[in-house]
């Protein structure tokens, strides 16, 4: 088996680590296989394909540790590696916080969580998957041009490897497909997209709907007015709520909580959200697209409630970060080539609430309906919010006209506990929430 062949080249590389110097090294393979195609005006534009191969190597001398990582897998060029490694790590300075697992603290079961699509797509499937997506946009009335659509595929096997014993590797594999479209002309033309990503082909999105939705959404942004300053409710359309659960995911990473650069960093067994709000991290997730079955520190995860009925359970915690907070790691470590692990979340979503989107709207007299946000004015310290949005202008329970060039913003500390989620929680994203409303933002316009 290849990953059998991976595990048995990492050992070598780790063996050979230790003989150089290392007290201890760990050493992560990855290899990739990726194609695309891509369609503009109903003419192909290009069918690409890529194999690439990263090697990372972390050695650990007393307490420094350094990472060396290369593409080159020659006799020469590992040896190069391995020397450069454990030369970088007697340089460094100390890391009181730096180590491999405990061996007890191993997993040493890797569960099947179906993350590869056995099947490898064909070229064409590829781009008549992109051509229907375009064609579908084109053909909704109002839409103009088109700026093309895309279809893709990527394959990539992991392996891990350390001197406390861990050996495992698994593969992921990924769909991908998206579309963007203009509608309207001259200098009124707006633009919208979609895009949809799964790890079976089976899952992902059909094209033309996809392709419908992207059209739709484009001429729904023509002739766009201003809006007035106020505080008012925002409600985030499902496309971009998961944001809000991305700014928590940061703010309770073990990285941030160490450091003291949270505004959580204070509040953990406090009530953040209301009661009704649960949101859930889960990296066994069967197909789930931030799925793994071990970390990259060879440690499980488990599914947890992060926030158990507004409660703040946990923070995101890898080895290096729990031991600096005097706590265990959570199974979060993420882990490349060219770093040492730090902390990161898996599959992260909220959990649905009770009402419809639809109801959730009518409940509103003025308000707002974001679609799009514009940059990333997120103050991780303070939680203050500001974020450039467009969408549409919320009037007596309905969406009224669509609205551009505004700015919505608050604190995240407010905003989550002014927070109501919709019933329509789908998972397409790997961090993932339903339609929210948020009570009581600052809309700025005119």
């Amino acid at each position: 088996m290849a990953a059998d062949t991976d595990l048995d080249f990492l050992a070598d590389l780790i063996a050979a680590a230790r003989r150089a110097g290392a007290d201890a090294a760990d050493a992560v393979l990855l290899n990739q296989i990726s194609m695309s195609a891509s369609v503009r005006l109903g003419e192909t534009e290009g069918v690409e394909r890529a194999e690439s191969g990263d090697l990372g190597l972390r050695v650990l001398v007393g307490k420094r540790q350094a990472v060396a990582s290369s593409s080159d897998r020659s006799p020469r060029a590992l040896d190069e590696l391995v020397e450069r490694a454990v030369a970088m790590a007697k340089a460094a300075p100390e890391d009181p916080y730096c180590g491999l697992a405990a061996p007890e603290a191993l997993t040493n079961r890797v569960p099947d969580l179906d993350i590869c699509d056995p099947i490898e797509p064909a070229p064409d499937l590829l781009t008549t998957r992109a051509q229907e997506a375009e064609d579908a946009a084109r053909a909704v009335a109002g839409v103009t041009n088109s700026e093309g659509a895309e279809a893709g595929w990527s394959r990539t096997t992991v392996a891990l490897a350390a001197s406390n014993g861990f050996a495992g590797a698994y593969a992921v594999s990924r769909h991908m497909l998206s579309v963007s479209v203009l509608a309207g002309e001259g200098t009124a033309m707006e633009r919208d997209y979609d895009y949809a990503v799964a790890v079976h082909g089976d899952d992902l999105d059909p094209p033309d709907a996809l392709g419908r939705a992207a059209g739709e959404r484009a001429v729904r942004r023509l002739n766009p007015r201003k809006a007035k300053s106020a505080r008012l409710p925002v409600v985030y359309d499902q496309r971009v709520a998961g944001g809000l659960v991305r700014h928590l995911a940061g703010a309770i990473n073990g990285a941030a909580i160490a450091r003291g650069t949270s505004f959580l960093k204070d509040r953990m067994g406090e009530r953040i959200f209301p009661k009704a709000i649960t949101i859930r991290d889960d990296p066994l997730r069967a197909r789930g697209l931030a799925s793994h079955p071990f970390d990259g520190e060879g440690i499980a995860g488990a599914p947890r409630a992060v926030i158990d009925e507004g409660l703040l359970t946990t923070w995101f915690l890898d080895l290096g970060t729990a031991r600096q907070l005097g706590l265990a790691s959570t199974g979060h470590a993420a882990r490349g080539t060219t770093a040492p692990p730090s902390p990161a979340s898996s599959n992260l979503w909220m959990e649905a609430g009770p009402l419809t989107p639809e109801a959730l709207i009518a409940e509103i007299d003025e308000g707002l309906l974001v679609t799009e946000l514009i940059g990333m004015g997120v103050n991780a310290v303070t939680g203050d919010y500001s974020r450039g949005a467009a969408g549409f202008r919320i009037e007596k329970g309905e969406i009224a006209y669509p609205v551009s060039e505004i700015t919505v913003a608050g604190n995240l500390s407010d905003m989550y506990a002014n927070l109501t989620a919709a019933s329509d929680l789908r998972f397409r994203y790997g961090t993932d929430a339903p339609t929210l409303r948020v009570d009581g933002m600052t809309i700025a316009g005119l």
